[in-house]
């Protein structure tokens, strides 16, 4: 309702400052201008794209107030008054100013954004690289410098003398805000200059003299594939180097003490010399652009993947490009086997998961039940759908709710990517969570009388909390189809996976593993009373699949990953 009366007001303060231009009544026509800046804020945005693509974009929407303004002190004023003159070529101006403004914002962004490498962690002081400019300086569209608009438009409501003396004053506004991009644009000039950044970049890389490369390339919202690797590496024992492929990625790892390089195009990828020196290369998605890699010659490479799972993503047929895959434990060379998809078995190796040795085996000692819901997204494909939320999510949170237990949600990051139901579903979950805190927050306050312990459910939505620190704070954890289920499995505790498909559950065992040691929980919510009230039996079960899907204990998962490292340099 209040996006409704948003565009509303909107659509329809234009038509009245018209009409308080021509019928004049200064008043009324500042307080309408002050409504029409006020719903230019804060409408929606995806309103105000609409309105762009019908040619009634920002630009014109400014104008048409600014010629009310001048109507209404053609009208009050009359046309031969100089203020008049002045008003009309001060806003005249104020345009070419902003079009000066906006030249150099783009200018300057487009410096940055093209460069052909960026870094995180390496010395690249020799490039100079100027400092951000401040944020209203460098809003490419020029939204903000058209509110300036304001001083001569609320002005014009006053006296046209008024008017005039704001159009003046917003004038100048401009072109100070333009003088004030000038030393960043000519500081980032010699940016544009893309073989002599890729060369001092390069010599930095080289002289580092990386050994094993973590690559990756995907959408932001993939950037936790990456992420998830980055304290295993730093603990590897050889001297890494992430490659990324896509802009911003690198802003979406978070803490590290790894060098990072991004090199958007595959010519200036291959060409990059500076890591002639590594000896193997990691893989964590099979995408495309991976072939760009692939192609560089004197590399062993090697699939490690972002979690092991039955999902189909787990023996890909792409795997066969590497030389070699690595899984957690004996349940990923299975796969593979099972699979038939051209991986030979002497290319897969068991080298655990590293990331998992933080993961606790007992629960948060609360004095009631804390569950973990951790639904994966919908997948790229039909075929990948495995996600619970459309099926049954909210009705699953809902009987959590009812049970008085508390409840983590921890959405797949992807969510929503494909399919809005997915995302409808998540909203409604994190909408009732959020209405559960409220109550409970009430329930417990003084004026109340209320007593007991507070259950406070929790969101996450972001990075923090991570997934691992999630375990351990739950108690069970309920899942879909992913790695989640098999992560989970190293704190040793109860879990339920969810059967979206409604396959019988002997079959549904047999097509995904990582359920064996787990409750089925159907679309209708049967198992979840056997979860939450029924008798642990499954406890050996648990002890039994970890193995089978993480592998043994000892050595640890760390020790055999290192082992893995180590045998790529055999030879060289």
């Amino acid at each position: 309702m209040r996006r409704l009366c948003v565009i509303v007001v909107l659509l329809g303060v234009y038509p009245l400052l018209l009409i308080t231009a021509l019928w004049p009544s200064p008043l009324w026509f500042a307080a309408v201008a002050v409504v029409s800046y006020a719903a230019e804020l804060v409408a929606p945005r995806s309103f105000l794209a609409v309105l762009s693509k019908v040619h009634l974009g920002a630009t014109l929407r400014f104008t048409i107030r600014e010629m009310a303004a001048l109507l209404l002190v053609a009208r009050t004023a009359g046309a031969d008054s100089p203020w008049f003159v002045a008003l009309a070529a001060g806003l005249f101006a104020m345009h070419g100013v902003r079009a000066v403004q906006t030249g150099l914002a783009v200018r300057l962004r487009h410096t940055m954004a093209q460069m052909p490498v960026t870094t995180r962690n390496i010395d690249v002081s020799e490039l100079r690289i100027p400092p951000e400019p401040p944020e209203f300086l460098t809003n490419y569209r020029g939204v903000r410098f058209l509110y300036l608009d304001a001083l001569p438009v609320l002005g014009a409501a006053v006296s046209a003398t008024a008017g005039a003396a704001g159009a003046g004053v917003a004038l100048l506004l401009g072109l100070a805000g333009s003088a004030a991009l000038l030393p960043y644009v000519r500081r980032a000039e010699p940016l544009t200059n893309a073989a002599w950044v890729l060369e001092v970049v390069e010599r930095q890389v080289r002289a580092y003299e990386p050994e094993v490369v973590l690559y990756f390339s995907g959408v932001p919202q993939g950037a936790y594939q990456v992420r998830m690797w980055l304290g295993t590496m730093e603990r590897v024992g050889r001297r890494t180097i992430v490659v990324l492929r896509e802009r911003g990625i690198a802003e979406l790892l978070g803490p590290t003490s790894l060098p990072v390089v991004c090199i958007p195009s595959s010519a200036d990828l291959m060409g990059f010399h500076a890591l002639s020196s590594a000896r193997l290369c990691l893989y964590v998605a099979n995408v495309g652009k991976n072939i760009h890699m692939l192609r560089i010659q004197g590399m062993r490479s090697a699939f490690i993947g972002h979690g092991d799972s039955d999902k189909e993503a787990s023996f890909n047929p792409f795997s066969k490009v590497y030389d070699e895959v690595w899984v957690a434990g004996p349940a990923g060379r299975d796969r593979y086997l099972r699979a038939k998809v051209g991986v030979r078995d002497e290319n897969v190796h068991e080298v655990g998961r590293p990331q998992l040795d933080g993961v606790s085996h007992v629960g948060p000692a609360l004095p009631y039940m804390t569950v973990l819901y951790a639904p994966t997204w919908e997948g790229w494909t039909d075929d990948l759908y495995h996600t619970s939320l459309t099926t049954m999510g909210p009705r699953l949170v809902k009987a959590l709710l009812e049970r008085g237990v508390r409840v983590i949600y921890k959405p797949h990051p992807l969510t929503g990517h494909r399919d809005k139901a997915a995302r409808r579903a998540g909203k409604k979950i994190v909408a009732m969570l959020e209405s559960a805190n409220l109550a409970n927050a009430k329930a417990r306050h003084p004026s109340s009388g209320g007593a007991g312990p507070r259950v406070t459910h929790l969101i996450v939505a972001g990075q923090q909390p991570h997934l691992y620190e999630c375990f351990n704070e739950a108690d069970v954890m309920i899942g879909d189809i992913s790695s989640v289920v098999s992560d989970f499995l190293a704190s040793g505790k109860p879990y339920a996976v969810t059967n979206v498909s409604g396959m019988p559950a002997r079959a549904f065992a047999e097509r995904y593993p990582s359920s064996e040691a787990g409750v089925l929980i159907g679309r209708d919510l049967e198992g979840l009373d056997v979860l939450l009230d029924g008798p642990d039996t499954l406890a050996e079960a648990r002890r039994k699949l970890r193995t089978y899907q993480l592998g043994p204990d000892y050595p640890d998962a760390m020790t055999r990953f290192r082992t893995s490292v180590e045998r790529a340099f055999e030879g060289w």
